[in-house]
């Protein structure tokens, strides 16, 4: 009997080890169907750019370790990647800064080829903004970890760490090691390559200091169905100023959805019509592409003398518009636009103006209008895309710059720049563009163009 007992006692806990093990089994099973981007034997399908860090391949593991005087260095995929989700482990070294690049770039006209682009933190400091989201080589941090004091305890120290990374649409979410990290809305950059970042050192770090990277899966369909909620509040980037814009001085031009801070360049109040704002964007209409005909230009209520001034812009097929600037708006009271210096705005290849100006290219994109022409290798965004215009004005000095590229410049007031004026249209304005000051004016051509993150930084001068 004892016998008897003892066997069905034992057949009893083996058929429960056996239904547990089946549990576990299921519950951690991953069904999302990833494609690995690592081989585990070679660095096939990747590239390496920015500096001279060595990776290698040791034990299925991609190994990165540092080099004295170098730049960041990056391991970058030979496969663009628009929407994603990214899972992969890491393990860092206690003394190294490093990051995930995501959606980035290597462009020759953008500084010289560097790589820029979203960089999702690695950082084992003090500081704990592991997952955080950093803008490579362009505008600096978007989302720290300040306030997620969850994320930064999940960080584990000298052991491997799991990332997982979804972009999808304009939206960045992280986690790290399955805690929320990161929860960014931001479309400056909706595709680029994915890379694996070994820092630069300084002469009195140690060199072939290590970080490891394994199990590095993407998946690029059905993002919808493996898409993972976040229980974050969201960092929204559109209108906005960023950490760093706030830190460094910036100001907001425009707020997103009033028309606050500016009026009619020949009003007293906001044009009452064709002008309007949708979707965070303000938008000129279209009136048959005459100048000035319907809502009129708008200008900013502040003057303004050494400033670097940024604004995002689309245009419309043949669309014509520009950003002026040193406007004085009691000027040209007859018809027409109000006179400044102008970044012109235009659809080269289908609008006419593109072929005239006194001097030649000196009316089409980013020209100075009518008196200097633009870098015949500028980079512009496809009609419908956004581009980024930049202008720099400090103590006579202006430059132009598109989409991260310095497409012109020139001195204000200078014996070159009044011969230009006295050759150009403008010849006939005294002393056109030597004001020490002037309104920033946003113009009515016509023509559908649609502008939003309009933001000034003031110069004080030394």
């Amino acid at each position: 009997m004892e016998h008897i007992k003892s066997t069905h006692f034992y057949k009893t806990v083996l058929i429960i080890i056996v239904l547990t093990s089946m549990g576990c089994s299921d519950s951690v099973k991953d069904n999302t169907p990833w494609t690995p981007l690592f081989d585990g034997e070679t660095l096939n399908g990747w590239t390496i750019k920015g500096g001279e860090a060595h990776y290698t391949v040791r034990d299925e593991i991609i190994v990165g370790s540092t080099v004295h005087d170098t730049p960041n260095t990056f391991l970058t995929t030979d496969r663009m990647y628009g929407d994603f989700i990214l899972e992969l482990d890491y393990k860092v070294d206690s003394t190294m800064n490093s990051g995930i690049q995501i959606r980035s770039n290597s462009f020759p006209h953008y500084r010289n080829g560097r790589v820029h682009g979203y960089q999702i933190e690695i950082d084992p400091s003090d500081r704990a903004w592991s997952a955080g989201i950093y803008d490579e080589a362009r505008r600096g941090w978007l989302n720290t970890m300040d306030n997620n004091p969850k994320a930064q305890q999940a960080f584990k120290q000298n052991d491997w760490n799991h990332y997982r990374i979804e972009a999808i649409g304009d939206t960045l979410k992280t986690w790290i090691n399955d805690v929320p990290a990161a929860y960014l809305i931001d479309d400056k950059t909706s595709s680029g390559f994915i890379g694996l970042q070994v820092h630069s050192i300084g002469k009195d770090q140690k060199e072939g200091t290590e970080i490891q990277w394994k199990n590095i899966r993407i998946l690029t369909d059905s993002l919808a169905k493996y898409a993972r909620k976040s229980t974050l509040t969201p960092i929204i980037t559109k209108n906005q100023l960023t950490i760093d814009e706030e830190k460094n001085g910036w100001k907001l031009l425009w707020d997103g959805s009033t028309t606050n801070g500016w009026r009619g360049a020949r009003l007293d109040d906001f044009p009452a019509e064709g002008w309007v704002i949708e979707n965070g964007e303000l938008i000129v209409l279209s009136s048959g592409g005459e100048e000035s005909s319907a809502g009129g230009d708008i200008v900013t209520d502040d003057l303004y003398g050494n400033f670097e001034f940024q604004l995002d812009f689309k245009l419309t097929k043949g669309a014509n518009s520009g950003i002026k600037y040193f406007v004085d708006t009691d000027l040209n009271k007859g018809p027409g636009s109000s006179i400044g210096l102008e970044y012109q705005i235009l659809d080269d290849d289908n609008h006419p103006d593109a072929k005239l100006g006194n001097h030649e290219g000196s009316r089409t994109m980013a020209s100075l209008y009518d008196l200097i022409k633009v870098d015949p290798d500028k980079p512009v965004n496809p009609i419908g895309e956004w581009n980024h215009a930049r202008i720099l004005s400090k103590d006579n000095h202006v430059e132009h710059w598109l989409n991260g590229m310095k497409v012109l410049e020139y001195e204000r007031k200078s014996d070159t720049y009044k011969k230009l004026v006295s050759e150009s249209k403008y010849k006939i304005w005294p002393n056109f563009g030597e004001a020490d000051k002037g309104h920033i004016l946003l113009q009515d051509h016509g023509d559908r163009v649609s502008f939003k993150n309009i933001k000034i930084r003031p110069i004080l001068s030394e």
